[in-house]
Parts: C-alpha cells; structure tokens; sequence
C-alpha cells in the first residue's frame, strides 16, 4: 500500500500531487521496484527495512540519511498473547521522507504529529511516537503478568506458565529494540550539525532520547521482575503438585487396611459370623467401623506428617 501525505499548516493531510511524505507500508513488488527507481533506495535498503530482525542503524550518503528503527506491534493473540518489533526504513532525501515498513499501520493521526513543519520534524515525532508506544505497552504486560500470577497460584498446569514465558520472551526483545534505538537517537544527536538541525529540533531529540532512556529503565524493571516471578511460580506449580501428590497417596494409605479387612473377610464370611444378627445391624456396624478406622488412619498420618516438617524447617 502506498500513502502520499502533504504538511499542511502543522497537519499531516493526503496529496495525490505534491507531497512531503511518502509511505509504502507492507509494499508489493512493484511499489519495492517503484521506491528503488524513484528515491534511490536499493535492494539492501528496502530488504532491511522490512526485515523484523533488523538491527537500529542510522548511515549518511550523498546527502541522503538512511536510518532503520524498530518499533512496536499491535499485540497478536493466538494460543498466546505476543509483543513483537517490526522494523521501519526511513530515508530523507531530496527534502522528502520516505518511509517502508511491512506493518500497514502508520499512524499519523497521533497528537504527536501536530505542528510539524517538515519531513525531518515529522521524522523525529515519528520517532517520538514508537517511544511512547514501547511505553504504553509496558503497563499492560505488567497488568497481564499479575493476572497470570494470580492464576498460576491455583493451577497445577503449564498452560499460564507458558504464557508468563511468552510475556519475558517478548520484553527481551522490547528491552534489545529499544537500546539499539538509543544507539542510533545518540548518533542522530551526534551528527546534528551534518543534517542541519535547527536548536529546537536539538532539544526535541534531546527529549527524545531522555524519554527512551526512561522507557529502557522500565522495560528492564519489568523484565527483571518478571523473571523473578517466573522462577517463583515454577516453584509453586511443583509444590501445587507435591501436595496433590500427597493427599493422593494418604487417600491410598487410609483404604489399604479397609481393602486387607474387606478381602480377608469376604462377604460370605461376614454374613457366616453375623448369621445370629440382623444383617442390616451387621452391615450398618461393618460400614461404620470402617470410616472410624478410615478416618483414625487420616488423622493419624496427617499428625506424623505435620510432626515431620517442623523438623525439616
């Protein structure tokens, strides 16, 4: 798909004619073709721009600065729930930005496109924008980790396990996205004299880096606790099944002296020993007996088990 966007009194407007922005998003063939032809780009180029495993980088040539970034994915969920990074290619030459990315959404609509004055400032509030989304997704993947962990505390299964392992997989690579961010935000602030940044463009990418130094601080107090957690509840869900195990094994104990009892006498022997009684007396006795002996039995190992652990602390 391409777009062709227009600045037009601080707004970013659609222009079929004259344009300042150019957007192939998730591009065919042709429109690859097209972008080579039209801006100078090359295979390398676009090839990068719609790999996700792309590492950050920013490169000057010939007047022409190419830089790669990485920004957020809408959340995929499937059997579980993802935040994946996507790469964008974004390429300022002859006044113009162009962009290429495989995700089909752009959103230009954002409060931080407002007042834009030209391509390389709707470059930097672009770059302003996946900030404050790596951001925005932070809070939520905090929120689904307790959920998880509340969940993980009743559960003898791996299936909310799982997914709390999906959640740190992807602030790993939130975490590593960001940072090479940083990596290319401090060599855009080191070669701003080679584009031409005006001062107030110097102190939007000052803020800029500032607010992804902030967001990498929080993606790693987040991944840090998140893998904590995860050690933790591994450690519940094995002790979940330690105690499933256990009262299993007691129910097993507590019927082994009622099966010896049931398989010595027999039922014919029974109603031979009771013959002098009324067998529903006999019977109702037998019955009784046998959850007394069930329930001493119970008591009896729950006691010596008690007993044992203080010792074990």
């Amino acid at each position: 798909m391409q777009a062709q966007l227009q600045i037009n009194s601080g707004a970013l407007v659609p222009s079929p004619a004259g344009f300042d922005i150019i957007v192939y998003a998730a591009p065919t063939q042709e429109e690859k073709l097209e972008a080579m032809r039209l801006w100078g780009l090359d295979v390398y180029d676009v090839e990068s721009a719609l790999d996700p495993d792309e590492i950050p980088r920013i490169e000057y040539s010939s007047g022409r600065a190419a830089l790669i970034w990485n920004w957020p994915r809408n959340a995929a969920v499937a059997d579980q729930i993802r935040f994946d990074v996507a790469s964008m290619g974004l390429f300022l030459t002859q006044g113009k930005l162009i962009i290429v990315t495989d995700d089909p959404r752009v959103p230009f609509s954002a409060k931080e496109f407002a007042g834009a004055s030209s391509a390389l400032d709707v470059l930097l509030r672009l770059l302003l924008h996946t900030v404050h989304h790596y951001l925005g997704h932070l809070p939520v993947i905090k929120q689904m980790t307790v959920e998880l962990s509340s969940k993980i505390g009743a559960s003898m299964e791996n299936k909310y396990f799982l997914e709390m392992f999906a959640l740190r997989e992807s602030l790993v690579y939130y975490l590593n996205a960001i940072e090479a961010n940083g990596a290319v935000l401090a060599k855009l602030r080191a070669n701003a004299e080679r584009l031409a940044l005006p001062p107030q463009q110097v102190e939007f990418l000052h803020d800029l880096i500032l607010d992804n130094q902030q967001c990498a601080r929080q993606a790693q107090i987040h991944s840090s606790v998140l893998a904590g957690l995860m050690d933790a509840r591994g450690t519940i869900i094995n002790n979940n099944v330690n105690v499933l195990l256990k009262n299993l094994t007691l129910i097993n104990v507590v019927f082994l002296p009622l099966t010896l009892i049931a398989s010595i006498g027999g039922m014919s022997e029974f109603t031979m020993m009771t013959k002098e009684i009324d067998w529903r007396l006999s019977y109702s006795l037998l019955s009784i007996g046998m959850v007394l002996l069930g329930w001493i039995t119970w008591a009896a190992l729950v006691r010596i088990l008690d007993k044992r652990e203080p010792r074990r602390r």
